[in-house]
């Protein structure tokens, strides 16, 4: 993130470099050497702490990473910003900040951030809001929003930039400790944990390594993982850790955290990803049960399959009503070392097959017409073509093979066919198929809410330069994910009430709905409501347990706080003026 300034260019010999990329001159700071044993020499570790002025030489814009390289260089002051807007879109912020109050997440988080504890929830309530994550549009969102910061000080993006290079580790750790020490740990909880990876912009970030993205990018990524209540509620911890590390290798780690969090009698719902021998063999030793889901042509969970094919599908005792599949139960062993016998809940969706099959057929079609093509061809089908088909050859000349013909294997086809509309969920602990399926579907809350903090949070790519930036937006992104589930379910539950879809019962439609409430500033300086709630605003408001009159009073009383701030630095700037005299 760069500055909203310009400034001198420092004067290090030696260590200052300008590299053009795609035109734009970037300044590079050499932190360091590293020797290379094989080309034996050194070379430099440089960051990028700005870009040079073009049109004044000598001055450059710095980033963040200069302030952590040139703090003396940069006087931050705690100013305030322009003069506050005349309009005040006040409905949202108001709905937000009881959703804080009821977690009590102010109370929370002000011992453990300290003065700057309100900038820190309004950076929070800003993405939200705002659906992204680019700080130093923080200004223009604070110009026509209250705030949370102390007399609602609207702080300019160098001051923003400078509190996200702080050091947040032990104020993250403090935080998740305290945001899990309410929950009764006596009772037995089942944890959703999923994870994701983002792309990071180049620069002095630990975590950021070359990885497995799950969108197939080759830019360096960081892990990150939350874990849900059982009701995808409330996010209780999260964690982020270097892309170069896989689910699978995570899992284990983050078992052990949940102990030191207080959990004791814990289940896990798991996606397929941290299903191996390894992490089944852990959760056993310490007593965790859990819930997975796996791939439906598994080896094993295709002989499950075949032998119950035919036997529940059409059975009115085996439906279940709330998800319209069938479902039946069988128990066996996971693998043959397999201590236990575990219980594999067994699913027919017929949507689900006609879908998959559907799919299937195209595919298949698609790969004969490519084979009619090659026909006559120097070419060796290969892969999802041997799978399916018998290719056959012919030789021209001694090296000359030449692709002939097909024939479709239909026997594989058809295997393929029967074992569409089928998927598996397996638990460790005895449970009907009707159980297993309740607990595992309510994962698409999470995942939902969890692909919400990429898109509707706009935290697809981080963009920071260190380490400490990092880790900061992280931490005020967990905050805001807590923020926004509680708007998710609120409305969610008030449609259930109701037995009615709402268009405008959306997060994002709601927010911007209750973003046209506004306060109008008069010729007496003071804010008052610019028109009466709407029947729409309403219904919104009444899933938070809020009216009309609610709106009403909260605003009178902001339009009192905005006058005693205004006040306040009128009387300062008077002051201000006769010891100038």
């Amino acid at each position: 993130m760069y500055l909203n300034m310009t400034i001198e260019t420092p004067k290090e010999a030696g260590k200052l470099t300008v590299k053009k990329i795609k035109g734009t001159p970037y300044v590079y700071y050499e932190i360091g050497r590293t020797y290379d044993a094989k080309k034996k020499y050194n070379s430099p570790k440089r960051v990028c702490i700005g870009k040079e002025c073009s049109e004044n030489p000598g001055k450059m814009i710095p980033n963040t990473s200069f302030l952590r390289y040139f703090p003396e260089s940069i006087q931050l002051e705690d100013e305030e910003g322009p003069e506050r807007s005349s309009c005040l879109h006040v409905g949202a912020y108001l709905v937000i900040r009881k959703v804080i109050s009821d977690y009590f997440l102010d109370r929370m988080l002000a011992p453990i951030i300290g003065k700057d504890a309100g900038l820190f929830m309004d950076l929070a309530v800003y993405s939200i809001m705002t659906e992204g994550n680019a700080a130093q549009y923080y200004p223009a969102y604070a110009y026509n929003h209250p705030l949370m910061t102390e007399d609602m000080r609207i702080y300019s993006d160098s001051k923003i930039s400078a509190f996200l290079d702080e050091d947040m580790d032990s104020r993250r750790i403090a935080f998740l400790n305290e945001w899990n020490r309410k929950r009764d740990h006596r009772e037995k909880i089942y944890i959703s944990y999923d994870s994701t990876n983002k792309i990071c912009q180049a620069g002095d970030i630990d975590l950021a390594e070359p990885g497995h993205s799950k969108e197939g990018s080759d830019k360096p990524i960081f892990n990150y993982s939350i874990a849900f209540d059982r009701d995808n509620k409330e996010p209780l911890f999260y964690e982020a850790y270097p892309g170069s590390i896989v689910d699978i290798s995570q899992l284990q780690c983050m078992l052990e955290k949940v102990e030191g969090y207080g959990y004791k009698h814990i289940g896990f719902i798991l996606d397929r990803g941290y299903f191996s021998k390894a992490n089944i063999h852990y959760m056993d030793s310490k007593g965790y049960e859990f819930i997975i889901m796996v791939k439906g042509m598994k080896k094993l969970v295709r002989e499950l399959i075949m032998e119950v094919h035919g036997t529940f599908e059409q059975s009115r005792s085996s439906g279940i009503r709330a998800f319209r599949v069938n479902g039946i139960t069988v128990k066996h062993q996971l693998y043959p070392s397999d201590e236990r016998e575990r219980y594999f809940h067994i699913f027919y969706d017929e949507k689900k097959h006609a879908a998959e099959r559907s799919k299937l057929e195209q595919d298949i079609d698609l790969m004969t017409k490519q084979l009619k093509a090659w026909q006559g061809l120097q070419v060796r089908p290969t892969g999802k073509f041997a799978k399916y088909f018998d290719l056959i050859y012919f030789h021209e000349g001694k090296d000359d093979e030449v692709f002939n013909c097909a024939r479709e294997r239909t026997d594989v086809v058809d295997q393929k066919i029967k074992l569409c509309g089928y998927f598996v969920i397996i638990t460790s602990e005895k449970m009907s198929a009707e159980e297993a399926l309740t607990l595992y579907k309510s994962r698409d809350s999470s995942e939902k809410l969890f692909r919400g903090d990429k898109s509707y949070l706009g935290d697809k790519a981080e963009k920071v330069y260190g380490s400490e930036s990092l880790d900061s937006k992280i931490f005020i992104e967990f905050v805001a994910l807590i923020i926004r589930n509680k708007l998710y379910t609120c409305l969610k539950e008030e449609m259930l009430r109701n037995e009615r879809k709402l268009n405008f019962m959306t997060v994002p439609a709601a927010l911007r709905e209750l973003d046209k409430i506004e306060m109008i500033k008069g010729l007496d300086n003071e804010y008052r409501p610019d028109h009466a709630v709407t029947a729409t605003q309403k219904a919104i408001l009444s899933a938070f347990g809020m009216t009309a009159n609610d709106i009403k009073l909260k605003s009178k009383e902001l339009s009192a706080e905005l006058a005693r701030i205004e006040q306040e630095a009128a009387e300062k700037k008077a002051k201000t003026s006769v010891v100038s005299e």
